[in-house]
């Protein structure tokens, strides 16, 4: 063999061991791939295998922290001390990690051994605070007035009467606190910005009011002298839409107070006891309101759906335990210093006498319809003088002080008058005497506001279609004739007596109505 003969062999050998060699590398990248992946298999089934071998973890309350790595938990139904896991104790010494601490949710393995704190919300039963023991500790009222001593958990201090708290009931721990509390739900706590001068054709029931109200706040030295003091309760009754809430308002303005305004019907409830206790909390909130110094009206309205009289048989019979809440808490043993208890209703014939007697609700002021000129008072105050008046017209009249007046005496001259085109209703009484009301009869400071603000559409009707601007006349009687159509108290001819009353007609029962305007209308019998 020549030299170039073998030199060309070797090479070529050369070439096929390089060519070897990638191929040999190549299948070491595959199988390095291979093996990564099955380690990456072998470890996630171990993790696996190791998650379905590992102990269940129990929930459990921190009752104390003793210290020396040791916690006292509520778990299974038992109270024990445990130990805390090493990795959670700082280099410090001691359960200091955040989460660990009396009140708080942790993990117990089944060694009895603080191994976590679970990243899950908190729950728990709702309990008020009737009592704070002392720094640590609070009496509390849970399910079915159920009292109930617990532990108050860290960074919850301070709590107050009144305050709702999240309760671990088994572990006697409260752990949390929730922002709204029954009674701040059913009442306002607030002072009103209504004024006597928001106030229109009540100038005598609003000199009793403020004689029996105003002053013994207002005077209190001059009272205290001739031995006199206010009153514990005001009944404010007549009518629907004659003025009590505002009156009520009014007083609690004028004195600087406080104002429960103590959404009646919102506390019956269908468990039992719930109504009494929620009472307990608003007298308990006035107390509290009155303490720091403050005046404090606790504003009762619709108070015939709250205060029945026992025994009527009108109703259930919530009103059997109802009832004696209210007067233990506004003549029982507890004072009620700068506290006064203002009730509105419409049929004052419903509530219970031993609320109405004398040294409860003292003083009872009629708020009754409106008279032609307590009407007018109402009817301009709601127009207003800035109206806006149409400029014509008010040129013409003298001003638009001068053309409100006329359009208020006019309007009220329409509402009250006694004609066919107003003739609302005929009553037939127990004796068989008939009478024929009319829309005059049934006018409340509501209607007034609404004859003002279909008045106002009127006008801004009249504007977008034809450019005019202002209020004029026709408007205002335009609201008088939409409002009486409308028919504000329209008559209950299944029950009378019943819309009678609640109308604010006093005197003989009456058995029959007829609504008058309808050709086919005909008496109701009851």
């Amino acid at each position: 063999m020549t030299p170039d003969a073998a030199i060309e062999q070797v090479e070529r050998r050369l070439a096929e061991a390089r060519s070897d060699a990638r191929a040999l590398a190549s299948a070491n990248d595959r199988l390095g791939v291979t093996l990564r992946e099955a380690r990456s298999t072998i470890v996630a089934l171990r993790e696996q295998l190791d998650a379905l071998a590992s102990p269940p973890q129990q929930f459990g309350r921190v009752v104390g922290v003793p210290g020396d790595g040791l916690m006292d938990v509520f778990v299974g139904g038992r109270l024990v001390r445990v130990p805390v896991a090493a990795d959670l104790v700082e280099a410090a010494g001691g359960p200091g990690v955040s989460g660990l601490v009396r009140g708080a949710t942790v993990l117990v393995n089944e060694a009895l051994t603080v191994v976590g704190v679970p990243d899950t919300p908190a729950g728990g039963e709702v309990a008020v605070v009737r009592e704070v023991l002392d720094a640590g500790r609070a009496l509390v009222l849970g399910a079915s007035d159920q009292e109930l001593v617990v532990v108050l958990a860290d960074g919850l201090v301070p709590v107050e009467a009144g305050d709702s708290l999240l309760v671990d009931a088994r572990a006697l721990v409260a752990h949390g606190r929730v922002e709204r509390t029954p009674v701040a739900e059913l009442t306002l706590e607030e002072v009103p910005d209504v004024t006597w001068d928001d106030i229109g054709g009540l100038d005598a029931q609003i000199a009793q009011v403020r004689d029996a109200v105003e002053l013994p706040f207002t005077h209190r030295d001059l009272f205290d002298a001739y031995g006199l003091g206010a009153p514990r309760g005001v009944l404010l009754y007549g009518p629907p839409g004659c003025g009590k809430t505002m009156v009520a308002k009014a007083v609690a303005r004028a004195v600087g107070s406080a104002f429960l305004n103590v959404k009646g019907p919102e506390l019956l409830t269908k468990y039992v006891g719930e109504t009494e206790r929620l009472i307990r909390l608003t007298f308990a909130r006035a107390r509290e309101l009155a303490d720091a110094g403050r005046g404090v009206i606790v504003f009762f309205d619709e108070m015939d759906a709250l205060f029945r009289t026992r025994g009527s048989g009108v109703s259930s019979d919530v009103e059997s335990t109802v009832v004696p809440q209210f007067l233990a808490e506004i003549d029982g043993v507890e004072a009620l210093p700068n506290v006064m208890v203002i009730g509105a209703t419409n049929r004052e014939d419903l509530i219970d006498p031993a609320i109405l007697r004398p040294g409860r609700l003292d003083v009872k002021i009629r708020l009754d319809r409106p008279s032609p000129a307590g009407a007018a008072a109402i009817l301009a105050r709601h127009l207003g003088a800035d109206g806006p008046w149409h400029a014509g017209e008010a040129a013409d009249a003298g001003g638009a002080e001068a053309l409100r007046n006329r359009a208020v005496s006019e309007a009220v001259a329409e509402l009250f008058a006694r004609d066919a085109r107003n003739a609302f209703v005929e009553v037939t009484y127990a004796s068989g005497a008939t009478e024929t009301l009319y829309a005059g009869d049934f006018v409340s400071g509501a209607l007034l506001a609404n004859v003002a603000r279909r008045a106002r559409l009127a006008a801004i009707k009249e504007e977008l279609t034809s450019g005019g601007h202002g209020l004029r006349v026709t408007h205002v009687l335009a609201g008088v004739r939409a409002e009486v159509a409308a028919g504000e108290d329209l008559p209950n001819t299944s029950h009378p007596d019943a819309w009678a009353r609640l109308s604010g007609r006093r005197g003989e029962r009456v058995v029959h109505l007829r609504t008058l305007g309808d050709p086919q209308s005909s008496p109701q019998v009851t």
